[in-house]
């Protein structure tokens, strides 16, 4: 199969192209910086491109058979757009291309409503604060993208991880529709979750959650960990788990 990965320079999107590799599919990896991507394979072609640019996507997407997006910017107070731009980007060059398949990656954090994922300063502190606060302006494109996902015909799936984290292997993490009573998906999950996608109907048209059950840090280890590790604009520290995917 022939897929175009969007955001495949960040950290979830490096996971997806190798593991796409790994099964054997052609891979189109988009990144705005072509020249810093880590890895090189027959199979591989890295090519520039910003979602913020429609010319460049309909390039990327022509000819393909699946779009994969593991978009990811930072935290800002300023209005963010480039998950609902880029979906639109996105969704316009499949239609215009013949491409149906769309995988996209959101977060839990778009709709807390949807269930607990336990304890009460996860539930109660942490996430209102980043979701409501410190992110607001990127989970308020989140939910832009999602509706407009929703409302397109081309074949999506939505994926909504919890607070990412890093991890070496595949863990048998679990996908539900909208919500899985899980705080933390490990990256290499959630890039296995996007793969299976491609040969899985059972979550077509759909949002699901993905979460994984073992290894897992507690929000305590997690916080003393990594929160110094990428601090955002604002210049308060955010454990990296919670951040969004960049690249």
């Amino acid at each position: 199969m022939k897929i175009v990965v969007f955001g495949a320079n960040g950290p979830t999107g490096r996971l997806v192209v190798r593991g796409a590799l790994q099964r054997g599919h052609t891979v189109t990896a988009v990144t705005r910086s072509p020249e810093s991507f880590p890895f090189a394979h027959p199979s591989l072609h890295v090519l520039g491109g910003d979602v913020l640019e429609a010319a460049s996507v309909s390039r990327a997407i022509a000819g393909q058979d699946a779009v994969l997006s593991a978009l990811g910017v930072p935290y800002s107070r300023q209005e963010i757009r480039t998950y609902s731009m880029g979906a639109r980007a996105m969704i316009d060059a499949m239609v215009e291309s013949g491409v149906s398949r769309l995988v996209c990656v959101s977060s839990s954090a778009v709709d807390p409503s949807a269930g607990p994922h336990g304890g009460f300063f996860f539930e109660r502190v942490l996430q209102p604060f980043v979701a409501g606060v410190l992110g607001k302006t990127l989970y308020d494109d989140m939910k832009r993208m999602e509706a407009m996902v929703a409302e397109s015909t081309v074949d999506w799936t939505v994926l909504r991880p919890s607070g990412l984290f890093d991890t070496d292997v595949v863990s048998d993490y679990v996908v539900a529709e909208h919500h899985v009573p899980l705080k933390f998906t490990a990256r290499i999950d959630l890039a296995d979750a996007m793969l299976r996608q491609l040969d899985d109907n059972t979550f077509l048209r759909t949002v699901a959650a993905v979460g994984t059950t073992a290894g897992t840090p507690s929000v305590a280890q997690l916080i003393m960990r990594e929160a110094f590790k990428r601090p955002p604009r604002s210049g308060v520290p955010v454990p990296q788990a919670l951040s969004p995917e960049r690249g």
